[in-house]
């Protein structure tokens, strides 16, 4: 546990207000993770943070713990989470309402793959946290609908992963148009020379915290692997799925194309298999989600980014269709 958690500290250590820790506790956590402890002190306090931790150590709540301490509910626009994916997006999303409780600041989450129209009828409510991806940000910043004037908190959620993905020049655009130097945190699970110069160009003195603590979830995990010719591979899972009879699996593949080539032949071989990736309707991939977390949907097949984020609970079996 020491690897994940810093059990010198407890929440009610930080100043936090007295709700926020109320809704820690009531989430099971007696101690903050290592990530946790080192960036809700700096972030209290103004500054601005690189920091470096890896998803499943509790980085979403690093910064969404400050961020709830530090507005007021009549704040509206004040913060602007970017995230890589929708999924992330909802995500972080849940995990800032949840801890806000009944504070009444507003959490949005805004993306690509739904209509305009729902996520303007959020913005017009003028909550206090908007968490986005940089494109759909950018669109409603065009269209008038999400001012920068007020934001004096952004945050980068895994920084490296938007740069894989190509939204280097909507973050550099988002990120210069916000007046004067509002505080900035960029979380990523890797800190590259790249970042570190977009760092140097957005932020004021940050603090730069490396926290290579395991996940919360790998000490319960059990890894395995098989070698296995290319050709042989789907082969190889429908006999895997058939004989261990897993009771929810999602099998990660590196592109759309092999997700819905595996999907098919795993239907083929009568396989209940359902696919998500970047290309499907977001309404489409939320029904995907809605069964799997219902427990409806056995075997989940999905791309790397798509599935980035992806929280649900009664996972059996993840498989690596590919090489991560």
């Amino acid at each position: 546990m020491k690897d994940t958690f810093d059990t010198t500290r407890t929440f009610s250590e930080f100043g936090l207000r007295e709700g926020l820790v109320r809704a820690v506790d009531a989430m099971g956590f007696a101690h903050p993770t290592h990530i946790q402890s080192d960036l809700i002190p700096l972030a209290l306090a103004g500054r601005d943070v690189l920091g470096q931790a890896k998803t499943g150590t509790g980085k979403t709540a690093a910064f969404a713990l400050p961020i709830l301490h530090l507005l007021e509910p009549t704040d509206a626009l004040a913060a602007l989470v970017l995230v890589p994916t929708r999924e992330l997006a909802i995500q972080v999303r849940d995990e800032f309402t949840s801890l806000a409780g009944k504070n009444g600041i507003e959490t949005v989450a805004i993306y690509g793959g739904q209509p305009i129209k729902s996520q303007v009828e959020k913005l017009r409510r003028k909550p206090g946290i908007i968490v986005g991806t940089p494109g759909r940000v950018m669109d409603m910043h065009q269209r008038r609908y999400l001012p920068y004037d007020h934001v004096r908190i952004a945050v980068l959620d895994e920084v490296d992963r938007m740069l894989d993905i190509g939204f280097r020049d909507d973050i550099r655009k988002i990120l210069g148009g916000l007046p004067g130097k509002p505080q900035t945190i960029f979380v990523s699970a890797t800190i590259s020379p790249e970042i570190e110069r977009l760092a140097r160009t957005y932020m004021r003195d940050p603090a730069k915290l490396v926290t290579l603590a395991k996940s919360l979830t790998v000490q319960q995990v059990k890894q395995s692997y098989l070698s296995v010719e290319a050709w042989d591979k789907s082969r190889l899972l429908v006999h895997l799925l058939t004989h261990e009879s897993p009771a929810m699996t999602v099998v990660f593949c590196r592109t759309k194309r092999t997700v819905d080539n595996l999907t098919k032949a795993l239907a083929k071989a009568g396989i209940d298999a359902h696919a998500m990736h970047g290309d499907m309707y977001q309404s489409k991939r939320n029904r995907v989600m809605d069964r799997l977390r219902g427990g409806k949907l056995k075997v989940l097949v999905a791309s790397d980014l798509a599935s980035r984020g992806l929280d649900v609970e009664d996972i059996t079996h993840v498989i690596n269709y590919d090489l991560p």
